[in-house]
C-alpha cells in the first residue's frame, strides 16, 4: 500500500481500510487476482464487482459468478443509486429520505433488500421524526457513485443532466473538454466537496477501470490521444482563486490517471545537487505532496531557494506540515484560506504567522487553529496582530 501514495495517504480512514481488506481478500483468496489496485478508482471499481459477486453468491445457492458480469439488474440499481449520490453530493446532503429515493426511482425495498450490492454500501441508518433515513457507509462511495453515474450521462448524451451540472451553456462533446470544465468548477468550490468526485472521473477515464465496470459507464472507447489531453490540461491548469491546499488535488487526478511522469520528475529533482532548474506550478503541487507524504521530517522548508513562480511558491506552502521551520519571503500573496488546526504552534511559528498576519500584502480571509495550543503569551501577540489587521479577517472561536 505504501507503494502506492493515492492508496497510502486514504488509509487513515478506517471504512477505506475495510474496503481494501475487502478486496485484497477476494483477489488473493480466488482466482480472480489480476493485478492488485493502484488507484483509488481501480479500488473502488473492484469494491463494487465484489459486492455484487457476494450478491449472487447468496442469491443463487453459493454458485460462483464472475466478478465481472453485471446484469441489468445490478447495472439498473447501481445507477439509480449513483444518480442519489450524484444530486445530494452537489446539494452537500449525506443523509436522504423516502422520498429522496423513489425521486431516482429506488424503491425502498429495492435499496434495502438487494443484498450485497445495497447493504454493504447503502442502509438504513436511523429514524428522525418518525421517518426513516438513509445514508451511504462513507462519503468516498456517494463519491464514487456520483462519478460512475456523471461518467456514464455524458457517454449516453445525456445533456440535460450534464447541462444542469455545468450550465446550459455548456455544449461540450468530447471527453478531454468535459473533464476540464468539472475539474475547474471542482476547484471553485471553496469547502472542497468535489474533490474526491472529481479524481474518481479522472479514474473512470482509463480503459482498465471501464473493462471493469463493463457497461456500467456505457459505450466507452477512449483513444490514448483523449486520454493525453485530460492529463496536459491537468498540467496545464492555473488559477489565482484556488488554495494551495486545493491545488494538490490536480496532481491527485494525475495519480488516478497512472501518470507517474511529475512524481518522477519531482524524485530526480530533490536527488540533484543543482536544483536550479525551475519549477512549474503543478510540479510545485506534485512536490508540496511528497513532502507531506515524506516519512522524514524536514528540518527547514524555505521557498525562497526553489526556482519557480510567486504562484508556484504558493503551492509549496502544504508542505510546511511536514516540516520543523518554514521560511518564505512571497512579497504578495493570493492566500484567503489558512487552515493549521491541530499543530501544536511553537511561539516561533506564532511569531512569523503574526508577521505575516500584519504584513500589507496579507489578503487571509479565513483562519483557522482550533487545537493549536498556543501559550497565552503569543495568544496575546496573536490578537494583537489580528487588531491590526484591516482586512476582513477576523478572530472566532471554535
Amino acid at each position: 500500500m505504501k507503494t502506492s501514495r493515492s492508496l497510502h495517504i486514504m488509509c487513515s480512514i478506517p471504512v477505506f481500510c475495510w474496503i481494501t481488506a475487502t478486496v485484497l481478500e477476494h483477489m488473493l483468496t480466488t482466482e480472480q487476482r489480476g493485478e492488485l489496485p493502484k488507484t483509488l478508482t481501480d479500488m473502488y471499481s473492484h469494491f463494487l464487482l465484489v459486492q455484487t459477486k457476494r450478491k449472487k453468491n447468496k442469491f443463487h445457492e453459493g454458485r460462483e459468478t464472475s466478478p465481472q458480469e453485471l446484469t441489468k439488474a445490478d447495472r439498473e440499481v447501481l445507477l439509480k443509486l449513483g444518480r442519489l449520490a450524484f444530486e445530494h453530493l452537489e446539494k452537500g446532503n449525506i443523509m436522504f429520505y423516502q422520498e429522496d429515493l423513489e425521486q431516482c426511482g429506488l424503491d425502498v425495498t429495492e435499496a434495502s433488500v438487494y443484498s450485497g450490492v445495497c447493504t454493504e454500501i447503502f442502509k438504513r441508518e436511523c429514524v428522525i421524526f418518525q421517518k426513516p433515513v438513509y445514508c451511504f457507509v462513507h462519503l468516498s462511495i456517494q463519491e464514487f457513485l456520483a462519478a460512475v453515474y456523471m461518467f456514464r450521462c455524458f457517454t449516453n448524451r445525456n445533456t440535460e443532466v450534464v447541462q444542469e451540472f455545468l450550465g446550459k451553456d455548456y455544449n461540450e462533446s468530447v471527453l478531454n473538454g468535459f473533464i476540464k470544465t468539472i475539474m475547474e468548477k471542482s476547484l471553485q468550490s471553496k469547502i472542497g466537496h468535489l474533490d474526491l468526485f472529481v479524481r474518481f472521473l479522472h479514474g473512470l477515464c482509463l480503459e482498465s477501470n471501464q473493462r471493469l465496470l463493463g457497461g456500467l459507464l456505457g459505450q466507452t472507447k477512449i483513444s490514448p490521444e483523449t486520454i493525453q489531453r485530460v492529463i496536459s490540461n491537468l498540467k496545464e491548469m492555473n488559477s489565482d482563486k484556488i488554495s494551495p491546499d486545493r491545488s494538490i488535488n490536480i496532481f491527485h487526478c494525475l495519480m488516478e490517471m497512472n501518470d507517474l511522469s511529475l512524481f518522477q520528475e519531482i524524485q530526480e529533482f530533490l536527488k540533484s545537487e543543482n536544483r536550479s532548474e525551475e519549477l512549474s506550478e503543478i510540479q510545485c503541487s506534485a512536490l508540496a505532496f511528497m513532502l507531506q507524504m515524506s516519512e522524514e521530517v524536514l528540518d527547514e522548508l524555505d521557498l525562497q531557494k526553489y526556482n519557480t513562480s510567486e504562484r508556484g511558491r504558493l503551492r509549496l506552502i502544504p508542505g510546511v506540515r511536514n516540516c520543523r521551520k518554514a521560511r518564505s519571503e512571497v512579497q504578495s500573496s493570493h492566500l484567503t484560506e489558512l487552515d493549521i488546526s491541530g499543530n501544536e504552534l511553537q511561539d516561533s511559528a506564532v511569531k512569523l504567522l503574526c508577521a505575516g498576519l500584519e504584513s500589507p500584502n496579507c489578503r487571509l480571509e479565513n483562519l483557522r487553529l482550533s487545537g493549536c495550543f498556543i501559550s497565552e503569551r503569543t495568544c496575546k501577540a496573536l490578537s494583537l496582530a489580528l487588531s491590526s489587521q484591516s482586512s476582513s479577517l477576523r478572530a472566532r472561536p471554535e
